[in-house]
């Protein structure tokens, strides 16, 4: 049992204040993903061209990396996830305004590289939040992230329905996102617990760092197809009508967010490892139902099952990843996000080719094999076991 009364009150405001950064997160790139259908259908893309439009994220993801590591080690994860938040959502309205390929390009390599900063500096500061509390914290924080994601969702569909250009709800959600930062920013943590300058900023990541990224990578690329493809799924094989083209991206993330407010309590009852492994199969039975049965009801039960799959993975691993003996917790979060972060990289324009190819139900069926994959090589991941002490 753990005693939650004794948790200072300081270090429950900063837990507050690091949910409200994954909440920005969340909430923005849900305000994306939910307006893809329009924009596609604005610029005129087929999916194969959608698909590699979609790469710019990735992209400006990976390059994003091994800067994002570096400048959280030396200038400490508050001030850089200020900044990040900030020109994040900024981002948004310049992709609603974007009437060539080219410019929404160039916006969502920004937007990718923006979001990546936000991530690895927000997941720093949840690692320090995690170890006051001396046990598993990080699965609520991705929690608030996926309810950020759901809420967002939703108000895509609100903005739709209104006939809402999406310029103006982009711009509508960044003042919002700008309100919250400016509100919360004093009370987030300003000492990253597991950064040292005696660590090396570059390093070569050590096999379990690489075990932890390959695990991420299985995941990520799952969660990138929902991210990207829900939507256009759910118009192009389900075939369900424009106002419920957005039913399978809020099932998938409302119970993403579901299993990432229990994760914690199921992580420290069965365990890392035992966690993981059940994730993986959960993503393999949710997206082959959708595969075998592309119907709106059988098609919305099959992203509930694969959202709750996805839903403690990443946590899991960004939390172990940012106690790593050999590096800093930037540099560390940063190198397991670039193994990662290669599944939302090559996920999009893998589904949007294979689907040109053949379809969009074949796409899905490769996703859904590597969802195993987080299955397979947890059993090899012995720092799972790792217990969280103060």
């Amino acid at each position: 049992m753990y005693r939650i009364e004794n948790i200072p009150l300081s270090l429950k405001n900063a837990r507050i204040a690091v949910s409200a950064l994954f909440f920005c997160a969340g909430f923005c790139f849900a305000a994306w993903a939910a307006r893809i259908p329009v924009i596609q259908h604005k610029l005129q893309l087929n999916e194969a061209e959608l698909g590699l439009l979609l790469l710019s994220i990735p992209v400006g993801l990976m390059v994003s990396l091994p800067v994002s590591g570096i400048v959280v080690t030396r200038y400490g994860s508050r001030p850089v996830a200020i900044f990040a938040g900030i020109f994040y959502s900024s981002l948004l309205p310049f992709l609603g305004l974007a009437s060539a390929i080219w410019q929404l390009v160039i916006a969502l390599f920004l937007f990718g590289f923006a979001g990546n900063l936000l991530n690895i500096s927000m997941n720093a500061q949840g690692v320090d939040v995690e170890d006051g509390y001396g046990r598993s914290v990080m699965a609520s924080f991705h929690g608030i992230w996926s309810l950020a994601g759901f809420t967002g969702a939703l108000a895509g569909m609100l903005f739709i329905s209104l006939n809402i250009l999406p310029f103006f709800h982009f711009l509508i959600v960044a003042f919002i996102i700008w309100g919250i930062v400016f509100s919360i920013y004093k009370k987030l943590p300003a000492r990253d617990i597991h950064s040292d300058s005696q660590k090396p900023i570059l390093a070569r990541p050590d096999k379990n760092l690489l075990r932890l990224g390959l695990i991420a990578f299985c995941c990520m690329v799952c969660e990138g197809t929902m991210f990207d493809w829900s939507a256009v799924y759910f118009n192009k094989v389900v075939r369900a009508s424009a106002a419920n083209t957005t039913l399978g991206y809020t099932a998938f993330m409302s119970t993403m967010a579901i299993g990432r407010f229990t994760g914690d309590k199921l992580v420290n009852r069965i365990g890392r490892m035992h966690m993981i492994r059940l994730s993986g199969l959960l993503i393999f039975t949710g997206l082959f139902l959708t595969v075998l049965f592309p119907n709106l009801i059988a098609a919305t039960i099959g992203f509930l099952i694969t959202g709750m799959g996805v839903s403690s993975v990443v946590p899991i691993v960004y939390g172990v990843a940012g106690r790593s003996d050999k590096v800093s917790s930037g540099v560390a979060l940063a190198s397991v996000s670039t193994i990662g972060y290669l599944g939302f990289l090559f996920g999009p324009p893998l589904i949007g080719l294979v689907a040109h190819q053949l379809n969009l139900r074949w796409s899905f069926s490769i996703i859904a094999c590597l969802g195993l994959g987080t299955t397979i090589i947890a059993g090899m991941t012995k720092t799972l076991r790792k217990e969280i002490t103060k």
